[in-house]
């Protein structure tokens, strides 16, 4: 069912890949390897993978630590040759990932309708702290959640949980906004309403949850709101 904006009082977004492009990181990686596109999508899902294998494994290091690693294995599968200086300068691209343009001005409209805004992220704290301020959408943003709070990454509904217990609202009054597949069934497990933010124009996995609406940008989401 569409979300219901009188049901809405807070709406949390995630950040890498919905309000910042994670594909930037293919300009600085074009320097190094012949398929920049290809080493970043292996970098970034080897970087979620292990995200998820430490929820199942009960262990927890912050992204930043696991986002190096999965860069150094994406280097390895495309046999290059990097020093440390070099690879701390790819990663570093991660503070100054492109914001998607729709980003800044559909958080303004959701903010001046009356939404409080939330950034839940498995980011660090000092991650989303640059992330903020280089997306230039601070002064929309009540505040940022990291799982570093309680060292679980999502999709776990622990994490949507405690975004509602910090935020101070139900999970059933929160809407939650990503444009990854993985992380919308997480928040609507956990009560949250979901909004597939769809910005690569893929399908939706094989789950029994769905989406309580799919948009293409924030935007569309704007106008779900009423906002």
């Amino acid at each position: 069912m569409p979300i219901d904006p009188n049901d809405v009082e807070a709406v949390a977004f995630d950040s890498y890949g919905t309000i910042v492009d994670v594909t930037t990181v293919e300009e600085p990686l074009a320097e190094y390897v012949d398929r920049p596109k290809l080493v970043s999508k292996i970098w970034r899902e080897r970087s979620l993978n292990y995200a998820m294998v430490a929820n199942h494994v009960g262990e927890y290091d912050s992204f930043y630590e696991m986002n190096r690693t999965a860069l150094e294995y994406a280097l390895s599968v495309a046999g290059a040759e990097t020093s440390a200086e070099e690879r701390e300068a790819i990663l570093s691209t991660y503070d100054e990932l492109d914001v998607f343009a729709d980003a800044p001005e559909g958080m303004e409209r959701l903010h001046d309708a009356g939404y409080d805004l939330y950034v839940l992220s498995n980011g660090s704290p000092e991650m989303l702290d640059t992330l903020l301020d280089h997306a230039g959408i601070d002064e929309y943003v009540e505040d940022a959640i990291s799982v570093a709070e309680i060292e679980t990454f999502k999709p776990d509904a622990e994490v949507y949980r405690h975004a509602a217990d910090r935020i101070g609202e139900s999970t059933e009054d929160v809407a939650f906004a990503a444009a990854g597949w993985w992380d919308v069934p997480g928040a609507v497990d956990a009560g949250m309403s979901g909004a597939w933010v769809n910005r690569q124009g893929t399908t939706w996995g094989p789950y029994e949850i769905e989406p309580d609406v799919t948009v293409e940008d924030f935007h569309e989401l704007a106008d779900e709101l009423d906002a």
